[in-house]
């Protein structure tokens, strides 16, 4: 282990000469590097070209896809394969250097040359060449052309008009290029946030818009697809950096190890949870061992059954203390041949036609994923409940999160006013009736309950979980290490510090996007055009969510918004919205044109009437506007009735230390002015007046 000089003289220099610095790389490394690079192209590689080749025209047929033939279809699988593993490798790369570095705080904020920042340039740029290669590939092979046909010119224009099939890809490849402009030219931690937010939107993209879509129940495939998505990614990145820097000679910090070990606690109970879900749901109630997608989710759940023995071997012996550095590279190596195993067949068994592709399916379940043959009354919403899994897992995790920090403040000694937590967890139960009861059930086959649950999600939930305090908890709970290793207290400090979360919380921004909520997505083909697909009825109500969000925050949220507005403007910033809300109502109710209307057509719902129901909805959105508005105005009064409290307070308790300074200051100015103005007096010993 050689040491850093540039360290030297910095205030955690015994914490950074404990962190394994990048050795020179001998050739016998270079060499197990190679072979191991080499091994992981082969599988990565192997069982997906395998499968498009043995596959052939049988993969492309049962759905009505022409094949290609084997050079389209084979440089499709390699692209995508290449992508996939790019991908893994930037974003492990970005957790490696954001949350795992072993860095005093006062200097993580910088990102220095290390063997991560190496990864993650190559990982980005692997991702970039992959996903920039599938955009053209996607259109030849979704529409069975051949290499050679791009020699006619009318096929080119065929293949650009064809395009819209390689969306994701495109959505890829920008995020890509970004994530390696980041890598290249960031250097400061907050530079890498939002490469790995948009990272993990990007690598959703093809997910969500893929074998999930289709078929009876595809609401809950895509939700729990998803959540696997995110965690694999974040998992087997995590392990896969980890493993590459064994592997070169280098060592792992224990706290980058135990920091691992809590990523894993978080990822692999989704992974075996969402994995659950998908396997009924994918083979559509056909057996296991009766198609190939069958042999792939059997892969898939010995890799995560595999990787549980390798995460609870590492912890015993932790916490026995015979975890040797021989034993830390065995267990990382063994979870990056999972994670390599993992990816080759998550790669092969997005080729093959699933079973839920054959199963018969309504149009309803085309559209929605089940069916709604019940009219919309106040009795089957209350009891036609239909489980939202992403807002359900999001709620689940928010809330366990935020009691989790309050039983650490109390058992720290520390109170924590009730009402915070009472309103964050009403705020969260707000958010699951209006997605997974019968409002959330009926939101898509009626454009009335639709409006219920745009206004409650968009105005109710986020009124109710910004009283919540949940960053200002966060800071309370997590401590500062002024001379330790960065953890949660440095990174939403510097997270609150950063520049972008001022742009974000721009008070014209905010009001933008909450007015353009809605006249820029219901009076614009938006909503007719994309209300067909599951995800983005999901996007637009996380989108509800975070928007309402941003705009309460700013009015009677509990944390320190990195813009503050004072009560006044607060109160105009609330009146200001008012109007367009009126009308928004007002066009609903005297517009004559249904808003999509092919749509709901499409549905073809025996109680549904196109027109009551967007006059029902014009109503909601105009009552349903002002009531919540008029309820903030009242918590705006009340915490501006209780700052002049606290501020009078303060001033009593100013004034009875400082003895009424200020008046004897006062008197003593009027004395001198009175013995300037009638000096005999003061000559006399007379005194002034007052």
């Amino acid at each position: 282990m050689r040491a850093d000089p540039a360290l030297a003289d910095s205030p955690g220099e015994e914490l950074e000469k404990t962190a394994q610095i990048d050795p020179p790389v001998t050739r016998h490394r270079t060499s197990h590097l190679l072979l191991t690079g080499g091994l992981v192209v082969v599988l990565v590689l192997g069982l997906p070209v395998l499968t498009s080749l043995v596959g052939g025209a049988s993969l492309y047929e049962p759905i009505f896809f022409e094949y290609p033939g084997v050079p389209v279809s084979v440089a499709t699988t390699v692209a995508l394969a290449g992508a996939n593993a790019g991908a893994v490798l930037t974003l492990g790369s970005l957790v490696h250097l954001l949350f795992l570095r072993i860095r005093p705080a006062r200097r993580v904020p910088w990102i220095r040359p290390d063997y991560e920042l190496r990864l993650l340039r190559t990982g980005a740029a692997i991702w970039t060449l992959g996903a920039v290669a599938l955009v053209p590939l996607e259109a030849l092979d979704s529409n069975g052309l051949t290499f050679s046909d791009l020699a006619d010119p009318s096929a080119i224009v065929y293949v650009t008009d064809s395009l819209s099939a390689a969306t994701p890809w495109m959505v890829n490849s920008v995020a890509a290029f970004l994530v390696l402009l980041a890598a290249w030219y960031g250097w400061r931690w907050t530079s890498l946030l939002v490469p790995l937010w948009g990272g993990l939107i990007a690598v959703l993209a093809p997910v969500v818009t893929g074998h999930v879509l289709v078929g009876p129940n595809h609401d809950v495939g895509s939700d729990a697809a998803v959540f696997q998505t995110i965690a694999a990614f974040l998992l087997f990145g995590t392990i896969a950096v980890g493993a590459l820097r064994v592997a070169s000679g280098r060592l792992l910090h224990p706290v980058v190890l135990r920091r691992t070990v809590i990523i894993a606690a978080v990822c692999l109970p989704v992974l075996i949870l969402t994995q659950a879900a998908l396997v009924p749901f994918t083979l559509a109630g056909t057996p296991i061992t009766g198609s190939a997608t069958g042999y792939f989710l059997l892969t898939q759940s010995a890799c995560l059954l595999a990787l549980i023995v390798i995460v609870t071997a590492g912890v015993r012996r932790a916490r026995r203390g015979r975890l040797r550095e021989g034993h830390v590279r065995r267990l990382m190596l063994a979870g990056f041949a999972v994670a390599v195993v993992w990816a080759g067949v998550a790669t092969a068994e997005s080729l093959v036609p699933p079973p839920q592709y054959f199963a018969d399916t309504s149009i309803a379940q085309v559209y929605l994923g089940f069916e709604t043959p019940l009219a919309p009354t106040a009795y089957n919403i209350l009891t036609q409940w239909r489980p939202n899994v992403l807002f359900l897992g999001v709620a689940a995790g928010a809330v366990g999160l935020y009691l989790g920090c309050v039983a650490v403040l109390r058992r720290r000694g520390d109170s924590w006013p009730a009402g915070r937590t009472w309103a964050w967890l009403l705020g969260w139960i707000v958010v699951v009736l209006a997605t997974s009861s019968g409002l959330g059930r009926y939101s898509g086959p009626d454009f009335g309950i639709h409006m219920i649950g745009h206004m409650t999600l968009n105005m109710l939930a986020p009124g109710l979980l910004v009283l919540g305090g949940v960053m200002t908890l966060l800071l309370r709970t997590a401590k500062p290490r002024p001379g330790g290793a960065a953890g949660v207290h440095e990174w939403l400090t510097w997270l609150m510090h950063w520049r972008g979360m001022r742009v974000l919380f721009n008070p014209l921004l905010v009001f933008v996007l909450y007015i353009s909520s809605y006249y820029g997505l219901y009076l614009t083909p938006l909503f007719g055009e994309y209300m067909k697909y599951h995800w983005f009825h999901q996007l637009m109500n996380v989108h509800f969510v975070i928007v309402g969000y941003l705009y309460y925050s700013l009015i009677v949220g509990v944390d320190r918004t990195p813009r503050p507005l004072p009560h006044i403007a607060k109160l105009g910033y609330v009146l200001a919205a008012m109007p367009f809300h009126a009308f928004f109502g007002v066009i609903l109710m005297t517009s004559h044109h249904i808003i999509a209307e092919e749509y709901y057509q499409y549905l073809d719902m025996p109680w549904a009437n196109l027109a009551d129901s967007q006059f029902f909805a014009g109503g909601v959105a105009w009552a349903g506007g002002e009531l919540p508005l008029i309820m903030v105005i009242i918590i705006l009064a009340l915490q501006w009735a209780r700052q002049d409290a606290r501020t009078q307070r303060r001033t009593d308790r100013s004034f009875d230390r400082n003895h009424d300074s200020e008046l004897e200051t006062y008197n003593e100015m009027m004395r001198a002015l009175a013995q300037r103005d009638h000096p005999s007096r003061a000559g006399s010993g007379q005194e002034a007046p007052r």
